[in-house]
């Protein structure tokens, strides 16, 4: 199990459900461990003048019958509650334990039977096992912690076995058998410590709920006997007189759900350090974008402005940044396209304009501007109206974008209530109106419809329709012909240029495929390793691509006229993870033309003819076969 550091431990601490059910925590234990000795003479001491009072002053919760404090017993059974509790949890981890990850090592036949009868023991209420082992183990405390234990247990063997499961499938555990690891090493070494931190968390919520069936066992005058007594037993003895005293039934009874939540808070808090949401180690600032000169561009016009952008994650070793210093401009009614392999980037570009990378990710640019306001300066509150409105973003699976749940249209007008707010019914016409733009038929009968209940161009249809929901001057389309047929591919293409041309609505079409993007865009934006390494036109003369990738990727593009015979070109090895970077430029150890001042020195994007810019220091001028050699002509039809 890897050790956490003590850093995630402070910042768990730190929340409002770690610090109060550490502090909740930090009670229960200080009362079992304080409580018998500071106050058992007074738990025991009877008030012959105060027989069954209600609260006072001397006694603030009240006495029992035979006149003893109820709020010093109280205390003193916080020790055996807790003790009680604890151990039937541990009895039922040790036993779910062994039940769960027996069928791991035994052969599969007697496995099988285990896997079956902790099936059938889950099936089963727990509260219901616990009443059938106390019929089984009888009355007493002994009973009481095998009855809760063994009722605990089939539940956590269930969890151990899914978990054991899932690790016993992996290549190391296949490899360790290879090598001869017997059938309990191979538990003891390779598939407990890869299932502890999980196992962990659910055995401290368990003692919640150990206490609380402890308690009701007490309660039902099957746990703990005279003349011991635990909360479930205080309880009991004040429910005869709850009329007469409220309080000597509450107080045992708010004693019981604030441990039980002591318990049940620890094991969330535990669960955010050590748990399946474990927090990454952040380092202290995120790393600053790497100065640039300022492109000398007019943005007066710009719909979107982006200048050194950098997205930044932190990782156990640092931060990895990849996205670094893109920057370009978008004008009204301009259609541009990002092309680049994947893990180039250009969906994290996408996203970072979008504002929607999540914390921990962190978005730094020297400037970062849409329809004139900085996505970065400007408050939320503030941006949340021009972003619903003006900026429409379409991703590249509409069937997880869409809530399953929840009908089409109303999922179109839920953006017409809450950024312009329209009544429900003229936010359901809008959707239906916007359906019928974007070309779906009987949009007002499919506005009723699911989203599993469309075709895949439907649904990225709709998409567009949610988009269009507002006035967008941006659309920002993530892969969205990904997995489609060319025929439903060009209908959206279609639909995209023809909201262009209606509405003067700029594009940035994001995909991996450079001949749809060339015939679709004006300009083409090529990433790699998360930058810019190719700025170009996509038809006239100055469209003849520069960069070697550029080429490389035009050359991978098949069409009709490609010759079957031959072998299929590939770009050979691999683009750099984001985290191993190269010194000098990112595409050397793939690019044929590489000398030794590409690997140590990296280039930076400049103009080598109007609005065609290149990152290259051995910039390919040969232009590729075909009319004039436009990108346009080197892909095949959509």
């Amino acid at each position: 199990m890897a050790k956490r550091p003590a850093g995630s431990w402070a910042a768990a601490l730190r929340t409002p459900v770690g610090g109060f059910s550490a502090a909740l925590l930090v009670l229960v234990i200080a009362l079992a461990v304080l409580g018998p000795i500071l106050w058992h003479d007074r738990a025991f001491s009877f008030d012959l003048d105060a027989l069954g009072e209600g609260p006072s002053a001397r006694h603030w919760a009240g006495t029992d019958e035979l006149g003893r404090d109820i709020f010093y017993r109280v205390l003193v059974a916080t020790r055996l509650s807790v003790v009680l509790a604890l151990l039937a949890t541990l009895l039922g981890v040790v036993s779910g334990l062994v039940l769960g990850t027996l069928p791991s090592v035994l052969p599969r036949p007697v496995g099988r039977l285990v896997t079956a009868a902790v099936n059938v023991a889950v099936a089963f209420p727990s509260l219901l096992l616990v009443l059938f082992f106390s019929v089984i183990f009888g009355v007493g405390t002994q009973g009481a912690v095998l009855a809760v234990g063994l009722a605990v247990a089939p539940s956590f063997a269930r969890l151990a076995q899914t978990m054991a499961a899932s690790i016993a499938g992996r290549d190391f555990v296949a490899a360790a058998r290879v090598c001869g690891v017997g059938r309990i090493r191979l538990l003891l070494r390779h598939i407990l410590p890869n299932i502890g931190e999980p196992l962990v968390v659910n055995a401290t919520i368990a003692a919640g709920s150990a206490l609380l069936s402890f308690s009701g066992l007490s309660f039902l005058g099957i746990g703990v006997q005279a003349p011991d007594y635990d909360w479930g037993r205080l309880l009991n003895d004040g429910l005869n007189g709850i009329y007469v005293n409220p309080a000597a039934a509450l107080a045992p009874g708010l004693a019981v759900v604030l441990a039980g939540l002591a318990f049940n808070l620890t094991g969330e808090a535990v669960a955010g350090v050590v748990g399946v949401r474990t927090r990454a180690t952040h380092p202290a600032a995120a790393p600053a974008p790497v100065a640039r000169a300022a492109a000398a561009e007019d943005h007066d016009d710009a719909v979107l402005v982006v200048d050194n952008l950098q997205v930044a994650f932190p990782g156990r070793g640092g931060w990895t940044v990849p996205v670094r210093g893109v920057s370009f401009t978008v004008r009204p009614g301009e259609a541009i396209g990002v092309v680049g392999e994947s893990g180039s980037g250009k969906s994290l570009t996408g996203l970072a304009v979008s504002r929607l990378i999540e914390a921990p990710g962190v978005v730094t640019a020297d400037r970062l501007e849409f329809a004139g306001k900085s996505l970065l300066g400007t408050p939320e509150r503030e941006l949340r109206g021009l972003l619903g409105t003006s900026l429409a973003m379409v991703f590249q699976d509409p069937m997880t974008s869409f809530n399953p749940t929840r009908r089409i249209g109303r999922q179109l007008a839920e953006v017409s209530e809450q950024h312009q707010g329209l009544s429900r019914s003229k936010a359901l016409a809008r959707a239906v109106d916007r359906l019928r733009a974007v070309r779906i038929p009987a949009a007002r009968r499919r506005a009723r419809q699911y989203p599993h209940e469309f075709s895949g161009g439907m649904r990225q249809r709709a998409m567009i329709g949610m988009g269009l929901m507002g006035d967008p001057r941006l659309i920002i389309a993530d892969e969205p012909t990904t997995a489609l047929d060319v025929t439903v591919q060009r209908q959206l293409l279609r639909l995209l240029a023809r909201t262009r041309a209606e509405r003067d609505t700029a594009i940035v079409l994001i995909s991996h495929d450079i001949a749809v993007v060339s015939q679709t865009c004006e300009r083409i934006l090529v990433m790699y390793a998360g930058r810019i390494v190719e700025d170009l036109p996509s038809a006239g003369p100055a469209a003849t691509p520069q960069h070697p990738y550029t080429r490389a990727l035009l050359a991978t593009t098949l069409d009709l006229g490609t010759d079957r015979e031959a072998p299929l070109p590939v770009i050979p090895g691999r683009p750099p993870e984001p985290d191993r970077l190269p010194a000098g430029c990112a595409f050397a150890e793939r690019c044929p033309s590489a000398t030794e001042r590409c690997r140590t020195e990296e280039p930076v994007l400049a103009q080598v003819a109007p609005a065609h810019r290149v990152a290259c220091w051995h910039p390919d001028d040969v232009p590729l076969p075909g009319p004039a050699g436009a990108i346009v002509t080197a892909g095949g039809a959509e």
